[in-house]
């Protein structure tokens, strides 16, 4: 299994949250808020046609996130 970040990933592909970069934690707070914890399974569903933002689908729920914001959360992609 492969470690990286959310927005390294492709269209399709089905990952596990696994934790957070270094970051502020009022941004990490507003990320649990919305679900986005570790353990989480995610897909990323489509990316703006400029590549930002990424849409993810969370539990049923599609969320958009900048590629910024994508760029500190660390996943484990899922076979």
């Amino acid at each position: 299994m492969t470690f990286q970040t959310l927005d390294q990933l492709s269209i399709g592909t089905r990952a596990r949250i696994t934790g957070f970069t270094d970051t502020e934690a009022n941004f990490r707070r507003k990320l649990l808020a919305l679900g986005v914890m570790p353990g989480a399974q995610i897909e990323v569903r489509r990316y703006a046609p400029l590549g930002d933002p990424i849409q993810i689908q969370l539990r049923g729920a599609s969320i958009s996130l900048r590629k910024q914001e994508a760029s500190i959360i660390q996943v484990e992609v899922m076979p």
